[in-house]
């Protein structure tokens, strides 16, 4: 088996050195065995360059690609070059044989495909895990038949331990693969890729982001047809709409583009911060829109959660840097236990005036969000500060979904956008009552409470007072004067505070 796998790596060292994945690498910072196994892999490096790291993965198949789809969400690993170059890889592959997908959907659900479908058709769509088909129940209903790839369980098992014995050797070589925690990025893939590959768990989670968004205007999930869903196969209710990708077909239809920008931001934000789960692959052709303007996600394969502890700690250091108390934002990161203790808060609280500082001043469309995640990267390098795998998701996320907002309407203003979804929810949980109260569930026992009311109690009433000074203030500027700065504050806080929390052990 080991040996299988050394061979596996030899070959995929081949194709990247041959893709010229190591060229962006200096080979004078590193010691002599890596020094000379880089310089010999130039040797053979394609003269006509191409897209460098993710042209290699690609190359290598569908488990590498999701491994390197995977690394896109690894800033804090790989670094925001080579995340950016990863971002652009393409779950694209061409579809198995309808024959082999019947047969599949038969043996899952154990029954005869006729006796389930009225019509099923030829796939519509293919990637590296799974395709889809348009089918037609026995009672009328379109419905989309999802069924993983024919022995794509063993391919992913097998690529999975090749990349297993990649860390195990790293790690026992290099004191940098140590730090990086590689047998840990291993397994972490291990984990998402066996949850991609039992749709019953995928189905769960459209249901339950289903329940959590049901009275939501603008927004819904495609609902689960339960009796022909299994491990292998899902199916769900057709959706007709245009995908967000499709922008002449989209003014075609009369649709509001900046319209459904606001929606898709605000959807997010709303799962992100009211519920604590959302869709972590909010891409264009993950989101379709019906006719009447509702925007419909597809495709709940990667989703993220955000504990109720996270989401408070997120508001309350949007609130800090809302009300420009870079001191009280950074004890926040250090209560929460975000930054080691062996920092300087005084220090922190510099690093994070150094950035929010900038802000204030500039309009809502001079801000780029990308460019703050990555000075925040840098800056919590310097404190020590581990990732947390959740909350990188909640960051890619973000710029994602402020790209799709962007791409349909170039003035967008993500800032103004935002702000009602951030306020209402500060407004609903940090006040006296949703304190308290979220502290009872914590804690767990009364007499555990009643120890920490005095302090809860106290930061309540201050957050509380906070929001009656703005109050006071806002009412006393001149709103025409000031909108740009503040709604440029609201969520220039927002996305600080998102990579600022993702900085956990």
């Amino acid at each position: 088996m080991f040996g299988r796998d050394l061979i596996s790596l030899m070959r995929a060292g081949y194709v990247l050195a041959r893709e010229g994945a190591f060229a962006p690498v200096d080979a004078r910072a590193l010691p002599a065995g890596p020094r000379t196994a880089i310089t010999l892999a130039r040797l053979i490096e394609r003269r006509e360059g191409g897209r460098r790291l993710a042209g290699a993965l690609e190359r290598l198949g569908p488990s590498y690609v999701k491994l390197g789809q995977f690394l896109a969400t690894r800033r804090d690993l790989v670094g925001q070059r080579v995340a950016t170059d990863l971002s652009s890889l393409q779950d694209r592959l061409p579809p198995f044989d309808t024959r082999e997908a019947r047969k599949a959907v038969e043996d899952e659900l154990g029954q005869p495909i006729e006796e389930m479908f009225a019509e099923f058709g030829g796939p519509v769509a293919a990637a590296s895990i799974a395709q889809v088909h348009k089918a037609r129940l026995k009672d009328g209903r379109a419905v989309a038949v999802k069924i993983l790839r024919p022995g794509v369980e063993r391919r992913f098992a097998r690529d999975l331990r090749t990349f297993a014995t990649a860390a195990r050797l790293g790690e026992a070589f290099s004191g940098e693969a140590r730090r990086l925690r590689l047998k840990a990025v291993g397994e972490e893939l291990a984990r998402s890729a066996k949850i991609e590959m039992d749709l019953r768990l995928e189905a769960a989670a459209i249901a339950e982001m289903g329940e959590n968004t049901k009275d939501d205007a603008g927004f819904r999930v495609p609902a689960v047809i339960w009796e022909a869903t299994g491990r292998r196969v899902l199916t769900t209710e057709w959706i007709d709409g245009h995908p967000m990708s499709d922008l002449e077909g989209l003014r075609a239809s009369h649709h509001d583009l900046p319209k459904l920008a606001v929606n898709a931001i605000q959807s997010f934000l709303r799962h992100a911060m009211r519920d604590g789960f959302f869709h972590a692959d909010m891409h264009p052709g993950n989101l379709f829109v019906e006719p009447d303007g509702t925007l419909v996600a597809v495709d709940f394969g990667i989703m993220g959660r955000l504990g109720s502890r996270e989401r408070t700690f997120l508001a309350e250091i949007l609130w800090g840097f809302i009300r420009q108390d870079y001191r009280r934002t950074a004890e926040v990161h250090f209560e929460a236990g975000y930054v080691p203790h062996t920092q300087s808060v005084d220090d922190f609280a510099q690093a994070l005036r150094a950035i929010g500082t900038p802000i204030r001043d500039q309009s809502a469309s001079d801000i780029s969000m990308a460019r703050l995640l990555a000075q925040l990267l840098e800056v919590t390098e310097l404190f020590s500060m581990r990732t947390r795998p959740e909350l990188l998701l909640l960051q890619k996320t973000m710029v994602v979904v402020e790209g799709v907002a962007r791409n349909l309407d170039p003035r967008f203003d993500m800032w103004a956008s935002a702000e009602p979804v951030v306020g209402e929810w500060i407004a609903r949980n940090l006040g006296p009552a949703g304190r308290i109260a979220g502290a009872a569930d914590g804690l767990g026992t009364v007499a555990r409470v009643a120890q920490h009311v005095p302090n809860l109690l106290q930061r309540a009433e201050r957050l509380a007072q906070d929001f009656a000074d703005a109050a006071e203030e806002g009412r006393l500027r001149e709103r025409q004067t000031n909108r740009c700065r503040d709604t440029a504050l609201w969520i220039g806080a927002v996305s600080l505070a998102v990579i600022a929390l993702a900085q956990v052990f």
